[in-house]
């Protein structure tokens, strides 16, 4: 259970030999910054921290099969940005990707080695794989915020 702790926690905030985890591709980003879409209808580094933060919350509920855990902002998937798109906003919507990784972080530890086999809550995807996916899923992210970034250097 332990290495699959820090494979989780090593894609989001610890240092990791692969490059930047995903907290680390948000740091000294304003709101403007996070709102830039390379063309327009293209998500923009907000739209993938909302969207991380949502699928934290989803295997959540998909390890501890309980299906009153709900993500805490309107939409799925890729819920939209708030009206007021602002630093207040963003500062509170990467405090929101953080709740949702410690949330995940804790279920995780309280798992059983003989829960890795089972099946997540109306998933098709074995526990192990919820919990491996859910990694790849935030460096998959960084990778394009990282992409993200160097495209807004360009412009």
């Amino acid at each position: 259970m332990r290495l699959l702790l820090e494979v989780f926690d090593q894609a989001y905030t610890a240092p990791s030999w692969h490059g930047t985890p995903l907290k680390g591709t948000l740091r000294g980003l304003s709101a403007r910054e996070a709102r830039w879409r390379p063309v327009p209808k293209r998500h923009c580094i907000w739209d993938l921290v909302l969207h991380t933060a949502y699928w934290k919350c989803m295997v959540r509920r998909r390890l501890l099969r309980d299906p009153d855990i709900a993500f805490p902002r309107d939409g799925a998937n890729w819920p939209p940005l708030p009206d007021r798109p602002n630093d207040a906003a963003w500062n509170r919507d990467r405090a929101l990707l953080d709740e949702q990784h410690k949330l995940l972080h804790h279920a995780i530890a309280k798992l059983k080695a003989a829960d890795l086999g089972r099946r997540g809550w109306r998933s098709r995807w074995k526990v192990k794989a919820e919990i491996y996916g859910i990694a790849s899923h935030d460096l998959y992210h960084a990778g394009q915020i990282q992409i993200l970034k160097r495209l807004m250097k360009r412009r």
